[in-house]
């Protein structure tokens, strides 16, 4: 259900010396909203949501985050440890490779519990339990929660990643192509399994992909972006169906014909 504003980009730019990374990119994102951010290799987009998700400071530009109180946060005018505690409860990245996401040493439910105790949780037999829990919820059997992520295939760990991340329960998750490298068959379960949970909590995401099909399953709006530059952007099936811009209807074409 799409509900109140939760964050508010205004003019976020990232130079590279003379090169463009993202360039006066403004949007905002509701509760419950999926935007999916989509372009070839090279276009902006992994810079953009790592701007977006406070990993890189941008060159300009501001962001505002509306917590659930109400109070609005101005992402880079935080300190450094509060921006830190902010992606740790609020807010949860799900990276393309699950090794960026996990620590590979530690077991299954240890890799949930981490999550968990970095906002206070410290009773051993509770965190244990909600990490079983979010197995379950994931589709790893709970006999694996002693296990490490170097025993799983890659889209357990994937699975894996996703529980780590939401744990804490965060109302923002980014994710960077979420589905990258795994076969269709396991995509296809990723998948919905990533739509049940963003319904089943209500989460607002950001979505990178360079997978239009992945885009028009899970989003609601869509950014198309080439050469650091958003050239357009609306409701996913509307850009999807009737694409405005050139580079859109290239990528919409080079779809269609394969």
């Amino acid at each position: 259900m799409i509900g109140a504003e939760l964050l508010r980009v205004e003019g976020l730019t990232k130079h590279y010396g003379a090169r463009i990374g993202c360039a006066d990119v403004s949007f905002d994102l509701r509760e419950g909203e999926v935007l999916a951010i989509v372009g070839e290799s090279g276009s902006g987009k992994s810079t953009l949501l790592n701007c977006l998700s406070a990993q890189l400071e941008p060159s300009a530009g501001t962001i505002t985050y509306l917590r659930g109180d109400g109070a609005a946060l101005d992402v880079y005018g935080m300190s450094e440890p509060a921006r830190r505690m902010l992606q740790r409860t609020d807010w949860a990245f799900v990276y393309q490779d699950a090794r960026d996401g996990l620590r590979m040493s530690v077991s299954a439910g240890g890799n949930i519990g981490e999550r968990m105790m970095a906002v206070g949780n410290r009773h051993y037999g509770a965190i244990r339990a909600e990490a079983s829990g979010w197995l379950e919820r994931v589709e790893i059997g709970t006999d694996r929660i002693d296990d490490r992520p170097s025993a799983f295939s890659g889209g357990m760990r994937q699975r894996l990643q996703i529980a780590r991340a939401l744990a804490t329960k965060p109302r923002l998750v980014f994710m960077d192509e979420p589905t990258g490298g795994l076969d269709v068959s396991v995509q296809a379960r990723l998948l919905d399994m990533i739509r049940a949970l963003v319904g089943q909590y209500n989460l607002a995401v950001i979505l990178v992909t360079h997978d239009l099909a992945v885009a028009r399953l899970l989003s609601h709006r869509m950014m198309v972006m080439t050469k650091g530059h958003v050239v357009e952007q609306g409701l996913t099936d509307q850009v999807l169906d009737d694409p405005q811009h050139a580079y859109t209807q290239q990528l919409v074409s080079s779809i269609l014909q394969t």
